[in-house]
């Protein structure tokens, strides 16, 4: 689409989008851009820890950024370097329940597309809809059921991201989940594979919509990673995301809070923390 058919709103999120890639390349310490962005979810921000950070800004220092609001986010991006490669790290996302549009959740992802980011790692904390989960289990993405109102690619389309009619066939790369497979049979780890659900949040899920979840083929629910896979997808990036299994969603359900969301998912963190390692090593 030609700039002069874009709407104001569109050719203004564009320009953003450029200010805010400007600005953090300049700031950027390598002379060659990283290839690896990673994306880290509630209470697993720990695989920061194993990172040679190179340089690091808040999200309330970089143009046009949203900032975190969840109380595990830290809200902040991280250069650095990790398993031997050069990586950008966004230490806590930004959700849809927080007041943002399905465009500025989506906003840090486009961002990457122009800094040259060719691979995405995403991950997050999710209840378990199939009955053969546990507490604690990590389960690979192989595909996602979007139940938010709408998704980051409504409206005029801006070819300088992607095409108009993406398609969703791969969302999530065979190539990296076969890569993350063969990483978790080396150390040990066992792995759960399936389908994620995406809704809004913030509130959980009725007894009667984990059901209906199930029913339409969910096996673990969430209420972030879709938005930002639909943007990455159009943008042409190869992506690959896990959920730590934080509360179970099947049998006899029982109140959670997000005290213990927190705490299943950092007993989870080292193994989760290893697969992205390995994984991020073969790459």
């Amino acid at each position: 689409m030609k700039k002069n058919l874009l709407t104001k709103q569109y050719l203004s999120m564009l320009n953003q989008i450029k200010e805010t890639t400007n600005f953090l390349g300049k700031k950027n310490p390598y002379e060659k851009t990283p290839e690896i962005g990673i994306v880290l979810g509630t209470g697993l921000g720990g695989l920061v820890d194993d990172i040679k950070i190179d340089f690091e800004i808040g999200y309330e220092d970089i143009p046009n950024f949203p900032t975190s609001t969840v109380e595990s986010h830290k809200g902040k991006l991280i250069f650095g370097e990790l398993s031997g490669k050069q990586v950008l790290v966004m230490q806590g996302r930004f959700h849809y329940y927080e007041g943002y549009t399905l465009h500025e959740v989506a906003f840090p992802v486009r961002v990457f597309k122009l800094l040259g980011i060719k691979n995405l790692l995403i991950s997050n904390a999710a209840g378990g809809l199939n009955p053969n989960f546990k507490l604690g289990d990590i389960m690979i993405i192989s595909d996602h059921i979007n139940q938010f109102p709408g998704n980051p690619l409504i409206g005029e389309n801006i070819d300088e991201l992607g095409t108009r009619f993406t398609d969703m066939f791969e969302s999530y790369s065979k190539k990296l989940i076969g890569k993350a497979e063969s990483a978790a049979l080396n150390l040990g780890i066992k792995i759960q594979k399936g389908i994620y659900v995406g809704l809004p949040g913030p509130m959980l899920e009725t007894p009667a919509e984990y059901n209906y979840l199930r029913i339409i083929g969910g096996d673990a629910v969430g209420m972030s990673t879709v938005p930002e896979i639909i943007a990455a997808k159009h943008a042409g990036l190869n992506c690959f995301a896990c959920s730590v299994i934080t509360d179970l969603c099947h049998g006899i359900i029982k109140p959670v809070n997000f005290k213990q969301i927190l705490n299943t998912a950092s007993k989870a963190e080292p193994d989760l923390t290893s697969i992205f390692k390995e994984l991020i090593n073969q790459l």
